[in-house]
């Protein structure tokens, strides 16, 4: 992928939004985003686990995975390609590090751990967290400081969109809406034409 840190930094925010691009997360996007102050809770919590996971799967991948990674070891795993267990190890590494978040919210902030409930466990099948692996594999990275850049990009472009995205509904709640718009009819309305506000941003 021939782009500077920069570029895949603002891209994976904007252009490449894991919400508005490829509509990955939409399950706790949709789901947590009545307040801001959880869904800013929900948005770090994303954030810390892709800017550990991806980079992770990046080592797991060109160290362990990719054909030919395992040459280190002899000169016979040359042709060893281990790929087709991406999937498997990467949900793996995902699983063991939302646990130990669950741990870390849970002994320090408690009201951020019941107001998440059952949504703070489900980040480990987050398949926004899971895609950015999944993208990462598929972009050939050059060096571990790429992946951790695009993690990071990921996971602010994801809290963004459900920050965002839950200060307008906080706003919705005083609005004159439809009997048949109200809840998720207008939340789907919304969310297109943040979207759409996205897409905007292509150009640049």
């Amino acid at each position: 992928m021939g782009y500077s840190l920069t570029s895949i930094f603002f891209k994976s925010i904007f252009t490449n939004n894991m919400v508005f691009a490829y509509f990955l997360g939409m399950c706790s996007y949709l789901a947590v985003s009545k307040n801001v102050r959880t869904s800013f809770g929900l948005g770090m919590a994303v954030c810390f686990v892709l800017i550990i996971t991806v980079p992770v799967n990046y080592l797991i991948n060109k160290y362990l995975l990719e054909p030919g990674a395992l040459e280190w070891l002899s000169d016979k795993f040359n042709n060893v390609d281990l790929s087709y267990l991406s999937l498997i190890i990467f949900i793996a590494v995902i699983a063991s590090i939302t646990q130990i978040l669950e741990m870390i919210i849970e002994r320090f902030s408690s009201s951020l751990y019941n107001a998440l409930g059952i949504y703070l466990p489900l980040i480990a099948v987050n398949c926004a967290i899971l895609g950015c692996s999944l993208f990462m594999q598929e972009y050939h990275f050059p060096n571990l400081a790429y992946s951790t850049i695009y993690a990071a990009g990921c996971g602010i472009g994801w809290m963004l969109a459900i920050v965002a995205f839950a200060a307008i509904r906080e706003r919705l709640k005083f609005s004159n809406i439809p009997k048949p718009l109200k809840g998720l009819g207008i939340a789907y309305i919304t969310t297109g034409l943040m979207g759409m506000a996205f897409m905007a941003l292509t150009g640049m």
